[in-house]
């Protein structure tokens, strides 16, 4: 069947209305009577007091608990070197040996010496028996022997140092001569550490040394050491000294923490991070985002009993992830704004408010906040 215009047209005007729909605009008859869109009601919770975990971190470097120069007392050649650098050795190992003929020959002609002023000695005491000299040379001939044996006695000492060995077990550095240089009384030959136990320094503002000394010198204080490459060190340090000064440029003062280092992976001049953590107990925590800055401080809003919002600065103590720590300004008691602290202003009365407990207030943070 062909379609003409007029049939189409008739077709279009005999199609029944539908319900609710207005025939004029194709729309909900009652869609300029829906209602807008209600506004949200301003979020209010309050600080809570809690445990809490304080980290400061600071910038540290690291020594052997032992770092010494090993010198050479004696002066001579250098005689085959036993051992590498690097190498770790223990206390009393053979480092090195000076050539010792000259020492030796020494000692041989000190003892001879000694030798002849004890003989001299014996004969004059038959003397003295024999009333032939008086005590008085007596006196003398043991006064000789004497310087004799010292003698003797310091020539063995120098013999000895010819040979140097390791005064404690450690890791030895670089070697500062070869076999076959002279050395010099005193020269320095290599350096020795004992990396057992590493020392980490690191510098501490007055107002946090004494805040540790008011808590009773770290009581349950912990403290972790962060490496180079991002990583943690296994084990756990202590405060093991404090320097006696403040430097006056810093106004700080320098800690030392001790941690073991049973596998010896720490080394002397190695740098990283000391992260103390310490548990302050009953801290006041209010969530970031409650928070708002003017002028470098830092304000909440307060809504009172007759539900009036007012302004209140606060100081913070310690600022953690999501939460800040306050010293004060705020009571577990008061009632601040959470949610909606763009929408309020000083002096205002919100038409509707929703209470959230502080314990749920304080959970995922984050999530809440994008």
């Amino acid at each position: 069947m062909r379609i003409t215009k007029s049939l189409l047209v008739a077709l279009l005007m005999s199609t029944p209305t539908l319900p609710g729909c207005d025939r004029q605009h194709g729309g909900p008859e009652h869609a300029a009577e829906a209602p807008e869109h209600a506004e949200h009601a301003i979020g209010l919770t309050s600080p809570v007091k809690r445990d809490v975990t304080i980290t400061q971190a600071y910038v540290c470097r690291i020594r052997s608990c032992r770092h010494v120069e090993i010198r050479s007392l004696a002066s001579g050649y250098l005689e085959p070197i036993a051992i590498k650098e690097g190498q770790r050795v223990s206390a009393g190992d053979l480092l090195f040996k000076i050539f010792p003929a000259v020492y030796q020959a020494r000692l041989e002609a000190e003892r001879a010496e000694a030798q002849a002023a004890r003989i001299e000695c014996a004969n004059t005491r038959k003397l003295v028996e024999s009333n032939v000299v008086s005590t008085q040379e007596l006196a003398l001939a043991e006064a000789k022997l004497g310087q004799a044996e010292a003698r003797a006695r310091l020539a063995e000492v120098e013999l000895n140092f010819t040979s140097i060995r390791a005064p404690f077990d450690g890791i030895i550095d670089r070697f500062e001569l070869q076999h076959g240089s002279y050395v010099d009384e005193g020269e320095l030959l290599t350096t020795l550490s004992d990396n057992s136990l590493m020392w980490v320094y690191f510098n501490v503002p007055e107002a946090r040394y004494l805040e540790y000394i008011a808590e009773g010198r770290g009581s349950g204080e912990s403290i972790e050491l962060v490496l180079a490459n991002g990583q943690t060190f296994p084990q756990r340090g202590s405060i093991g000294a404090i320097e006696a000064d403040f430097d006056n440029k810093t106004g700080n003062i320098a800690f030392r923490a001790d941690f073991p280092n049973p596998a010896f992976l720490l080394r002397n001049g190695q740098t990283g991070k000391v992260l103390m953590r310490r548990t302050v107990p009953g801290a006041l925590v209010i969530p970031q985002r409650a928070t708002f800055t003017v002028l470098a401080k830092r304000f909440v809003f307060v809504v009172g009993e007759d539900g009036v919002v007012h302004q209140r600065e606060i100081v913070i103590d310690h600022e953690l992830e999501d939460v800040f720590v306050v010293r004060s300004g705020l009571t577990p008691e008061d009632r601040i704004v959470l949610e909606g602290v763009a929408q309020v202003r000083d002096g205002e009365k919100p038409a509707e408010t929703e209470f959230r407990a502080p314990e749920e207030a304080l959970k995922n943070l984050k999530f809440y906040a994008e």
